[in-house]
């Protein structure tokens, strides 16, 4: 049978952001792909060498539209520890319970778009109403949909008021009866498991040559939580479960971000309930003495890792991100081989790829 060439992107319906892909084919089977990536450099990490610390909040909030706000958490706790600051508690708790309200919002978000791909519209469209539950919380305690803008370093700008709590409560009660839902469909429904099982398999071997981390890691086997394992922020102080599964494919990332979900909603409940009283904010030096940090956040997709160096001025000398997308595209010239090509756009939105994180 011979071979043929098709090139999908940069701009293609199957692609949220632009990303190009050589894909060589016998019929309708896949037997090797290139990629290639650049479209979007914005080149974000010299902008954070051009402004002082505090304007470098801004700027890390938009690295990525879907999770900004664990971008400022690692930037600010990379920057306080320069600082030897000390948060206070409560800021911490208001900073861990918008990490987890943005991981429930990405996941939802990525559920949606999963299902659109594989042509289940009916659970895009639930996933998508679902998810307003959740950014109509952060609106309500942020103002903001997207941007939060509610880190700054040496705390927090918000605060939770206490008639806010039970309205929290009600709402994520409404989005676990949701989830209740989803779980049916992705356990049980057999047109959504003809989709996703043994779709886009990777090992626990490939994950870890790779070094790939996130849901995706963990839908294979592998039990790596920042959360669990270098606990930031007040995660220490919550109980929570790392999900895993051993299956390795789409249908094993749907099922461990579903569950992530109902273990974010309970971090929240425990976080609103557990709220304690003081200060939202240390007052912050403008200049950073010289050293060099490592911050490291689990971000919705994984680990997420900042390295800052200063040199002792109001502006830093180097920002480096390291984002959980970066090592997942490495792997999808092995999760394409051998796929026929109507599983493409489901090997790509099952492990949610983040191309503006990626190129920044």
């Amino acid at each position: 049978m011979s071979r043929i060439t098709i090139p999908i992107g940069p701009q293609h319906p199957a692609l949220k952001e632009p990303l190009s892909f050589l894909l060589t084919v016998e019929g309708e089977r896949i037997v090797e792909s290139a990629l290639r990536i650049g479209y979007v450099h914005r080149g974000l990490e010299r902008l954070f060498q051009d402004r002082s610390y505090v304007q470098n909040v801004h700027i890390a909030e938009r690295v990525c539209g879907i999770c900004s706000h664990i971008h400022t958490t690692a930037y600010c706790q990379g920057v306080e520890a320069l600082l030897g600051l000390e948060v206070p508690r409560r800021a911490l708790y208001v900073r861990t319970l918008l990490c987890e309200l943005e991981r429930i919002h990405s996941h939802l978000l990525w559920l949606g778009v999963l299902a659109e791909h594989i042509g289940f519209t009916t659970v895009f469209m639930y996933a998508w109403r679902d998810r307003e539950i959740v950014l109509d919380i952060m609106e309500d305690l942020s103002g903001g949909r997207v941007a939060h803008a509610v880190n700054a370093i040496g705390g927090v700008r918000i605060d939770i008021e206490n008639d806010h709590i039970p309205a929290i409560h009600a709402r994520l009660d409404e989005l676990e009866r949701q989830m209740e839902m989803f779980l049916g469909v992705i356990q049980h429904e057999r047109t959504f498991q003809a989709r996703t099982r043994g779709v886009g398999c990777l090992t626990q071997e490939q994950v870890q040559r790779y070094c790939v981390v996130g849901p995706v890691a963990r839908a294979s086997g592998v039990a790596m939580d920042i959360r669990r394992d270098q606990p930031y922020a007040v995660y220490d102080e919550l109980s929570f479960r790392v999900i895993t599964a051993d299956e390795g494919d789409v249908w094993a990332r749907t099922m461990v971000r579903a569950l992530e979900i109902v273990e974010s909603m309970g971090m929240c409940r425990q976080l609103l309930d557990k709220l304690p009283e003081g200060p939202l904010a240390s007052r912050a030096p403008r200049r950073v003495p010289a050293g060099l940090v490592i911050s490291r956040c689990e971000a919705p997709r994984g680990e997420l890792l900042y390295v800052i160096r200063s040199d002792g001025s109001d502006r830093p000398a180097r920002v480096k991100i390291r984002t959980p997308t970066l090592p997942t595209l490495a792997t999808l010239k092995d999760q394409l081989r051998g796929v026929h090509t109507a599983d493409v756009p489901t090997i790509l939105a099952g492990v949610d790829l983040c191309i503006a994180c990626a190129d920044r």
